[in-house]
């Protein structure tokens, strides 16, 4: 079959290896006009290992962990009171999530079309397939469409519902970016926690530089859409008088190159696919970086849906297989999505 992919971060990537290993004619449009190269640090657990282990990047990815020992946890003065163990943030392997898009899409691109700085803006099926229309490049006509575009999935939006009818904010907003190691952590974390507001720092590398994170209890998704002036605003408004190292770490965030600003969302949905179009990752079922399972859970995601489309020649029976497999594992990892953010004072 001819079929897009929107979103080149994850479950995209993933699933269009697994599709093009099949027999398939895959395309990946994808907004950004290169890979993007911020964002969490991620990890893995569980049944996610076999699913890189047949991708064959395992060995790829385990030579990008961030080696974390674990994470000091500080008083509202900076002292150190306790400490959680490494599986808490890092799960059973942690990298980079730079590193995993970039292993992912270099496994990937010799086979598979890619498409940079263009998006879906129309689609419209029938019987016989789907017409989509993009930003930039000419209309073109797919047997199948799936979004893995994110929690802000364009797909999704032009064919299930509007964001606001399925994102559901767990109340924990918060600006990431990298920054000098004012703490001189070594492959550790440190996590500063007053009521409403959380700082989680990380070295994982280079001992010059952490990766921040600047948390705060917020009410709404919708600061995720705003201009980075004003992400920057909200953050610094919601942490104003603040003490320890916070006034300093504001500073950075206006100097770092890497800013990026997002919600403890997850997405609800009745079903994840509508006729010739479905949804993996998380356009359909993001449980929130406070599960620690979203790129886990992507990862399943993407092999199980490849592994239905080529047990059934009908893609309703599929895409029915799939998401039966997949919501109980889905359904748990959103409960401790939930119960994560509860733990951070949203």
């Amino acid at each position: 079959m001819k079929i897009l992919i929107s979103g080149a971060s994850v479950a995209g990537p993933a699933l269009a290896w697994f599709l093009d290993r099949d027999g398939h004619d895959v395309t990946v449009v994808e907004r950004a006009p290169a890979l993007r190269d911020g964002g969490y640090a991620i990890d893995f657990r569980g049944p996610a290992f076999e699913v890189l282990q047949e991708l064959g990047v395992l060995a790829r990815v385990r030579a990008s962990a961030t080696g974390t020992t674990g994470t000091d946890l500080l008083d509202p003065d900076g002292n150190r009171t306790g400490e959680l163990p490494a599986e808490v943030f890092a799960g059973e392997l942690e990298v980079p999530k730079r590193a995993l898009t970039r292993i992912l899409h270099e496994h990937t691109a010799r086979t598979v079309r890619y498409v940079f700085g263009d998006s879906v803006d129309r689609i419209d099926q029938d019987a016989s397939g789907v017409r989509v229309g993009f930003e930039r490049a000419e209309p073109d006509t797919y047997d199948l469409v799936v979004g893995a575009d994110g929690i802000y999935s364009v797909v999704r939006r032009l064919v299930f519902a509007p964001h606001s009818e399925v994102i559901r904010h767990l109340g924990l907003s918060g600006a990431g970016f990298s920054t000098a190691n004012h703490l001189g952590l070594d492959h550790r974390g440190a996590l500063w926690q007053t009521p409403g507001r959380a700082v989680y720092m990380l070295n994982a590398g280079d001992p010059q530089r952490v990766f921040v994170n600047l948390s705060f209890a917020s009410d709404s998704p919708a600061l995720d859409l705003l201009d980075r002036a004003e992400q920057e605003r909200v953050t610094r408004e919601r942490l104003a008088g603040a003490g320890w190292l916070v006034p300093r770490l504001l500073q950075d965030m206006s100097a770092a190159t890497d800013f990026f600003f997002s919600s403890a969302c997850q997405v609800h949905l009745d079903r994840w696919s509508e006729g010739r179009v479905v949804l993996v990752g998380d356009a359909g079922y993001c449980a929130a970086p406070t599960s620690g399972m979203g790129t886990s859970q992507a990862l399943i995601g993407a092999h199980s849906l490849a592994r239905h489309l080529a047990a059934y020649y009908d893609h309703d029976k599929a895409f029915a297989a799939y998401e039966q497999e997949l919501r109980p594992y889905v359904s748990e990892n959103q409960r401790i999505g939930r119960e994560g953010a509860r733990r951070f004072g949203a």
